[in-house]
């Protein structure tokens, strides 16, 4: 996998990019320390143009990673929390004017 590394606040920051993810359009992981996070970008044109810019992120944090295990009897990660939502939000608002005037896939 190629990867690159740099010193971001005393932290080693490394970019991966490569071996997971491989049927998105892209994917880097990004390490940080003791965090790890997946980027994936899935693009793909569109049949016809829907008159705004259809950019949708998706954040989600699993339970298991932070060692917390949902008990019960449904052991999934259910519906995205309001803190999600939230997150999702400010990943979206920042990086949706850096995309040119017209992309649409």
């Amino acid at each position: 996998m190629p990867e690159v590394q740099t010193e971001i606040g005393g932290k080693i920051v490394k970019l991966e990019t490569g071996g997971l993810a491989r049927q998105a359009s892209a994917a880097v992981l990004v390490t940080w320390g003791d965090t790890k996070v997946l980027v994936t970008v899935v693009c793909q044109p569109l049949a016809q143009d829907p008159g705004y810019f259809p950019l949708r992120v998706d954040f989600e944090e699993r339970f298991y990673a932070g060692g917390k295990i949902p008990g019960g009897f449904f052991k999934r990660e259910g519906k995205p929390s309001d803190e999600a939502i939230l997150a999702a939000r400010l990943i979206d608002r920042p990086i949706r004017p850096l995309f040119p005037k017209g992309y649409n896939e």
